[in-house]
């Protein structure tokens, strides 16, 4: 499979004048999309979409707990990152840690149960801003086709091996 060079010559395989286009406007999309959530949470929950994404995983895991390691690689970031994020979700009273019962040096993420109604609060709104930022301008056949092609493009990014560049190890 060719990526960045030609097998025969070695020069890079630049972008065609559609593919670059195309790329610009998914960069500008995301960048506009990814500002429009977080300037909603914002204003309505004092959160950044970041932070709204973890209380989501952890609602959604048994007990309202994931371990941190597991939080990380859910959210596909650094560790680092999700230890300062949860800190300032304990700060909120959103989140808390616990020591991992299983495993000395881990720990969980729990959510609280101000966190559980502050999600539940601010739901609706991010709900709408999603909807009227991208469901509503689509088509029903261009939502399924943009469901398909983004689990392409993960399927194919999404690391593995023992080798694996992965941020949750970083």
């Amino acid at each position: 499979m060719e990526y960045m060079t030609t097998a025969s010559t070695g020069a890079p395989r630049w972008l065609t004048d559609d593919e670059q286009s195309v790329w610009r406007a998914y960069l500008h999309a995301t960048t506009l999309l990814e500002d429009h959530l977080d300037r909603q949470l914002q204003r309505d929950a004092g959160m950044p979409h970041i932070y709204y994404g973890l209380l989501v995983q952890l609602s959604q895991a048994p007990r309202r707990q994931k371990r941190m390691t597991e939080l990380a690689k859910d959210a596909k970031i650094t560790r680092s990152r999700l230890s300062h994020a949860v800190a300032r979700l304990e700060k909120s009273g959103w989140v808390r840690r616990e020591d991992c019962p299983s495993d000395k040096r881990g720990q969980n993420a729990v959510l609280t149960d101000e966190g559980h109604e502050m999600l539940h609060r601010s739901a609706p709104g991010h709900v709408s801003a999603v909807r009227q930022a991208m469901f509503d301008r689509l088509t029903p056949e261009q939502v399924r086709s943009l469901g398909e092609i983004m689990r392409v493009m993960a399927a194919g990014l999404q690391p593995e091996g023992p080798n694996a560049d992965l941020p949750w190890l970083r």
